[in-house]
């Protein structure tokens, strides 16, 4: 109770310090929530590979397949209820179409932005070299060598240099997670400065209402997930979900101000298994999985977002093309790239695909940032649901 206190009073001044708007204090908390943010990443990919490799090791493929079964069936529950409620909203709001001179200055936003094909996203997952995948932090690749790197080690015969191997890498993983809970000693610096930030974004008009009843679609739809539909999903399985949020709050906090998953990873885990109590093999390994491929918040931005472009290029929205893009959504989400703002790339990606009127998403562009900080709350909100029900079905 007295952390979540000094988390709150944390959170209240970096509101007030960024609205003082003045600059020197702006660039302050910039460089600090920069210097956090990189922390957490640096910890973050060590963190995942190292999980996903001892769990493989320690405990067996048949053991941890059992697991992985779990997490990814969850993992897509979750994921298509997050689109279909983004659909029902979408349908019972109806944003409007945005004014022909609103889409062409959108244009120009737009015309920087990289464009990635999504076939060459898929090729650039597979790996052509050990080394590439960490300088570059390419969280699914890696979960590829860790799978391979951990099954090797589960299918060795029991001997000294496989014993020496393991404990080693354990050791690393004790270290980081030493590592972890300095940063999260330090975790209330870093919330005044991602709050000071934010609030000198929303005071120099980085929210926009020109597109509101889209926005109030998207972010109604994660209130509910949020809110709603993961609670009813730990009601279905015994677990009180007020609980569990109160337990993984830290985490969630975390989420929404680095808008990273794999940034806020550490403190998940730590979190997950400190203060929910969720049993060590399965919290570092469904966690690091989770963070990957659980992306509530970003299939039902793929979803909503996709659905208002197309209609803005004359598309009628039928239930024939939600139904089709709900299951485009909720792959392309399994399949995100882990890198700031994926959703937001991969969906201008399947939009240049269909032909789609991509200067829509040049407007939404200046208020992504708020979206994408309630998107990764729900996401690792999500994860904590997911790793709180695995660990719950397979303890009975």
């Amino acid at each position: 109770m007295k952390q979540t206190i000094v988390w709150i009073g944390a959170l209240v001044a970096g509101a007030i310090l960024g609205l003082l708007g003045l600059h020197w204090l702006d660039r302050a908390m910039e460089f600090v929530a920069v210097v956090y943010t990189r922390l957490f990443q640096l910890l973050a990919v060590p963190t995942i590979v190292l999980a996903v490799i001892t769990t493989f090791a320690t405990f067996g493929s048949k053991g941890s397949g059992k697991i992985f079964g779990r997490t990814l069936t969850y993992t897509l529950l979750t994921t298509v209820a997050a689109a279909v409620v983004g659909a029902v909203l979408y349908v019972l709001v109806a944003p409007g179409n945005l004014p022909a001179e609103a889409i062409g200055q959108g244009k120009e936003a737009i015309s920087e932005a990289p464009h990635l094909s999504y076939y060459s996203h898929l090729i650039g997952l597979i790996p052509n070299n050990i080394v590439k995948p960490f300088l570059e932090g390419n969280v699914l690749s890696l979960l590829l060598l860790a799978f391979a790197i951990g099954f090797g080690l589960s299918k060795l015969p029991e001997s000294e240099n496989k014993a020496v191997v393991v404990k080693g890498l354990l050791g690393l993983q004790e270290l980081l997670f030493l590592l972890i809970r300095g940063l999260i000693w330090a975790l209330p610096l870093g919330i005044v400065a991602f709050a000071a930030q934010l609030s000198a974004q929303v005071s120099a008009g980085v929210v926009a209402d020109s597109i509101g009843k889209y926005v109030l679609v998207v972010l109604g739809g994660n209130v509910i997930q949020f809110f709603v539909v993961l609670p009813l999903f730990l009601l279905a399985r015994g677990l009180n979900p007020v609980h569990v949020m109160g337990r993984m709050m830290p985490a969630v906090m975390m989420a929404l101000f680095t808008k990273s998953s794999a940034a806020t990873l550490p403190v998940t885990m730590d979190t997950a298994e400190n203060r929910l109590g969720v049993k060590q093999n399965i919290a570092r390994f469904v966690l690091p999985i989770c963070t990957t491929i659980n992306m509530n918040g970003c299939a039902a931005f793929i979803l909503v977002t996709s659905l208002f472009v197309m209609q803005n290029g004359g598309t009628p929205i039928t239930l024939t093309t939600i139904l089709t893009w709900i299951v485009i959504a909720v792959v392309s989400a399994v399949g995100n790239a882990g890198v700031p703002m994926g959703c937001y790339f991969l969906t201008l990606s399947l939009m240049s695909g269909i032909g789609a009127p991509v200067a829509v998403l040049g407007i939404i562009l200046p208020i992504y940032t708020i979206i994408d900080m309630v998107e990764t709350a729900e996401n690792v909100w999500s994860d904590s649901c997911v790793a709180a029900m695995v660990d719950h079905d397979l303890s009975n």
